[in-house]
């Protein structure tokens, strides 16, 4: 809408709330998205990527037997028709990242049976809370309301999102960016400083730049020893302590960041200290700690929203977190031996964990790196 004033044309911009943006987060959620910062960007990454790279199946409850379900479908494949199973799981996840009200999605349902899951933009799909202190949420649509059984609802601890709780930390790391983005672009810093005394002519100062470059500049001249003259002096530029500092104070933003999603600085490509023998155990930390809750989260909410009071009774969703380990073949490959050399697991069951197809005589229980020696009936030992 654009009016005039005082000779002056002023253009208001309608904003809307379902797709904000940094300007309208900072206002409702008090802080930025903070994806302008790499550090959040690469969390929030590593979480809703992780888990959405992994496979997923309705299992029964208190067993490891895999059952079919008509919203399998949705969430390995297509949830609709221009989301797949992985982008909506993957975003859903995100959005719980990085908004308090979590990641929100609708379960289409026909006949009772869930046959599309589409995830909305932020404030697109709405929640408030029972005043009765219960948390008891309702929702609605672009101000519709609808049954919350048809609702994917994803949410951190705290009612608030890692980017929410991290916020002081991530406008300092942002604010620290943009300092050294202006202090790159408008400061003025050479490699040295020659000075010369009054008096000389531009002339004479061009002879001198010239015969200085000649002489010490470029590759083939580095570690020169340089003679002025005419009382000319030669200072080098260094790194002062204070930029130092500045270095080691955004390495320690990025541990707080780090800190803000339970996970440690070296999953963000600080790896001041990590080292060859500690890295695997803060993969492995990043695993339980970070994300192991997001995916207890999702199972939840999925199956809340896409199976029934009396299939739940029953059954429940399931990350598969063997796919974790897939990177490690050698350690792999020793723990399943050893299951299946204690009859925890058959040869088959150990050769699904690496996708390899079941064979004949595959499902017994044995350990086949014993051998039994059986003496005939009536046979008698002699010493």
């Amino acid at each position: 809408m654009k009016f005039e004033l005082f000779g002056r044309e002023f253009k208001f911009e309608r904003k809307s709330l379902s797709d904000p943006g940094d300007l309208e987060f900072s206002i409702f959620t008090r802080g930025s998205s903070g994806l302008e910062v790499q550090a959040v960007a690469n969390a929030v990454r590593l979480i809703s990527e992780g888990a959405a790279t992994l496979d997923i199946d309705v299992i029964k409850r208190g067993t490891a037997d895999k059952t079919d379900h008509p919203a399998l479908a949705l969430l390995r494949s297509e949830a609709n028709p221009w989301t797949s199973g992985y982008e909506l799981i993957r975003d859903l996840t995100a959005q719980a990242c990085i908004y308090d009200a979590g990641g929100l999605a609708w379960v289409n349902r026909v006949s009772g049976k869930p046959v599309e899951i589409i995830r909305y933009d932020a404030g697109t799909i709405t929640v408030q809370y029972a005043s009765d202190g219960s948390g008891e949420p309702t929702y609605s649509i672009n101000g519709t309301a609808v049954d919350a059984a048809n609702i994917v609802h994803v949410r951190g601890p705290f009612s608030r999102s890692p980017v929410n709780l991290a916020s002081n930390a991530i406008a300092t790391a942002a604010a620290m960016e943009k300092h050294a983005k202006h202090q790159f672009e408008n400061g003025a810093k050479p490699s040295a400083v020659v000075a010369f005394q009054r008096g000389m002519s531009e002339q004479a100062i061009k002879n001198a730049k010239a015969g200085f470059n000649t002489a010490y500049a470029g590759v083939q001249n580095a570690g020169k020893i340089v003679y002025l003259y005419d009382g000319a002096t030669f200072t080098p530029s260094e790194i002062s302590s204070v930029d130092a500092q500045f270095l080691e104070l955004r390495r320690f933003q990025t541990e707080e960041i780090a800190r803000a999603f339970n996970m440690s600085p070296s999953m963000l490509g600080d790896l001041t200290k990590s080292s060859y023998a500690n890295q695997e155990q803060k993969a492995k930390e990043f695993l339980s700690y970070c994300l192991e809750p997001w995916l207890c989260a999702l199972e939840s909410a999925f199956n809340r929203a896409l199976l029934s009071d009396d299939e739940r009774a029953t059954l429940t969703f399931r990350f598969d977190r063997d796919d974790l380990s897939r990177v490690d073949l050698a350690t792999r490959a020793n723990a399943i031996n050893s299951l299946i050399a204690s009859t925890v697991l058959s040869p088959n069951q150990g050769a699904s964990w690496i996708s390899m197809p079941p064979h004949e005589g595959g499902d017994v229980f044995e350990n086949k790196n014993v051998t039994v020696k059986q003496i005939p009936t009536g046979a008698q030992n002699v010493e």
